[in-house]
């Protein structure tokens, strides 16, 4: 049977993905200075990748959104009330004589993508509008809920000072978003509401670009950490691996009694496997500095999840109704 031009296409993007992993990871290995050069732009790649995808929505689409708050308050109960659970238990089950890879590995699970998940939406065909509207929400639920997290995780050792939320929540939402919103306001008043859209498909094809160079830094800066913690790293694999499998079954169940529409099916799976690694990272060296097993936990779970996500598209597209 031959694919229809759109698999061709994912499965491009999905090849492009992996590579990228390879290759920023010989980079790391072989080039350690080039491997850190490339982890110093991170952040300025994830904030670009933030601002494509801001940018690449329409926003009489997520106005329409909203008015699905049926499916939202279902994507926000899973990820706030029923995953946390789930990876606290697993972090607890696999990890509990190493306790601070532990937290680490706890605080990733239990903080839902506010970011790429919506650029791996888009490659499965899922529903990138109201995943839009899903990012404030995520954003804001999972800085609030951070230091509950933290002491529920740590058994009220550590605590977080609430400055580092709202500096977070600036640098990582507020800002991108308004100059998502300010640039197609002055692009539609001066160029026109056609032209804007072209721009905002060009937006759309770059977002896979972004995410491989994404993926390829975080690798790139990151190599290092397996063989600094090889002895851990086995059981840290399975703990993530069981959590992804689990969450995967979880979504499946949800999608099937909620009977959603492929969109909203794919959407509500990959919110709900994606986890914010690097903002958690961010937050977390701001507020437990000196901890490099917890951040360590944090960047192993993040190595992982892109070849997952990756698989997880290419599930999602074999699923995908003719």
């Amino acid at each position: 049977m031959l694919m229809r031009p759109a698999h061709l296409a994912q499965t491009g993007v999905s090849f492009l993905l992996l590579a990228a992993v390879f290759i920023g990871a010989a980079v790391g290995q072989v080039l350690p200075e080039a491997g850190r050069w490339l982890g110093g732009h991170i952040d300025a790649t994830l904030l670009a990748l933030i601002f494509l995808l801001f940018f690449g929505v329409r926003a009489d689409a997520v106005v329409t959104a909203f008015r699905n708050l049926r499916f939202i308050g279902v994507a926000l109960l899973v990820n706030f009330l029923l995953v946390p659970p789930i990876g606290y238990g697993i972090s607890r089950l696999f990890l509990d004589m190493h306790p601070w890879m532990q937290i680490g590995l706890a605080i990733y699970f239990m903080s839902p993508c506010t970011d790429w998940f919506l650029g791996f939406t888009r490659l499965a065909g899922g529903n990138v509008a109201l995943g839009a509207a899903l990012i404030p929400l995520n954003m804001a639920a999972q800085l609030l809920l951070y230091p509950f997290y933290l002491q529920l995780v740590s058994h009220n050792v550590v605590h977080v000072d609430a400055a580092v939320i709202s500096d977070t929540m600036l640098r990582w939402f507020m800002l991108p978003l308004l100059l998502a919103v300010v640039l197609s306001g002055l692009l539609s008043t001066l160029l026109g509401l056609d032209t804007l859209r072209r721009l905002q498909r060009y937006a759309d094809k770059a977002v896979p670009l972004c995410l491989a160079l994404l993926v390829l830094e975080i690798f790139g800066a990151n190599v290092a950490v397996i063989q600094t913690h090889a002895m851990v790293f086995t059981r840290l694999l399975a703990a993530v691996f069981v959590f992804f499998a689990a969450t995967y079954l979880l979504s499946e169940a949800v999608g099937r009694i909620c009977r959603y529409s492929y969109p909203e099916h794919a959407l509500l799976t990959m919110t709900v496997a994606a986890r914010n690694a690097p903002l958690m990272l961010t937050v977390t060296m701001a507020a437990l500095p000196g901890q490099p097993l917890i951040y360590a936990a944090l960047v192993m779970g993040m190595l992982l999840e892109f070849p997952h996500l990756t698989v997880l598209t290419r599930l999602l597209l074999r699923a995908r109704p003719r």
